[in-house]
């Protein structure tokens, strides 16, 4: 019990010292600006500072975009939309002209009919037999007598040709042949004029759109139309 009393005093003697120690405090004014103790209206003033700042950045990049809107719609007009849609109706147009190199042979199958006059010569001796033999020299005269009789090698004999040959062969052939194909007259006709059809009303609505300020105002406001 005396260890317990004597050490009573020191406790309260801590504590005392504790409630004695000095805090920091802001002064008056800043304390008022900075905080005034309620949450509510501490969190509305700090929302409200951000939405003032963020309009600001909105408006400034508002007025930015608006001075660079009408060179945004020309790019868009003249390069992208635009030049999609010119292109596919050159596309559309356009033919594939081209030289087309043939190096083949082709089978060749048909009779040749001939009918003519010619010579021909003997290439050896020939025995013609029962041939009927007129013959008239000195005092020898043979009509009409059968005989066989042998042309010599070489005989000249006309003749009349009527005949028919078959002919069966292959003919080789090598030649350029130009092409010249138009595409609006094949299958991509048809995905041709159906991009142009995607992108047609997109590019007249940009062409029909004022391209400066003052062609704004007259279109949208009737303000100092000429």
């Amino acid at each position: 019990m005396d260890s317990f009393d004597e050490s009573t005093p020191k406790m309260k003697r801590n504590a005392n010292q504790v409630k004695s120690t000095p805090s920091f405090k802001l002064p008056p004014g800043m304390r008022k600006v900075v905080w005034q103790g309620k949450f509510l209206p501490a969190f509305w003033s700090i929302g409200a500072s951000l939405s003032v700042l963020l309009n600001i950045i909105l408006l400034i990049a508002v007025i930015l975009l608006g001075r660079e809107l009408f060179t945004i719609k020309r790019i868009l007009m003249n390069d992208v939309v635009g030049g999609l849609y010119y292109n596919f109706l050159l596309m559309d147009q356009a033919t594939i002209q081209t030289d087309v190199q043939v190096d083949d042979s082709i089978p060749v199958q048909f009779d040749l009919p001939l009918t003519q006059n010619t010579v021909v010569v003997l290439t050896q001796d020939t025995l013609i037999e029962d041939a009927t033999v007129s013959l008239s020299t000195g005092g020898l005269n043979i009509v009409q007598a059968p005989t066989d009789i042998v042309l010599p090698k070489g005989t000249r004999l006309p003749v009349a040709l009527d005949l028919s040959v078959p002919v069966d062969t292959r003919v080789p052939i090598t030649l350029t042949v130009p092409v010249d194909i138009p595409l609006n007259q094949t299958e991509l006709h048809e995905p041709f004029v159906g991009l142009q059809d995607v992108v047609s009303p997109w590019f007249w609505m940009l062409v029909n759109q004022p391209n400066s300020w003052p062609q704004a105002r007259c279109a949208y406001l009737g303000l100092n139309c000429p």
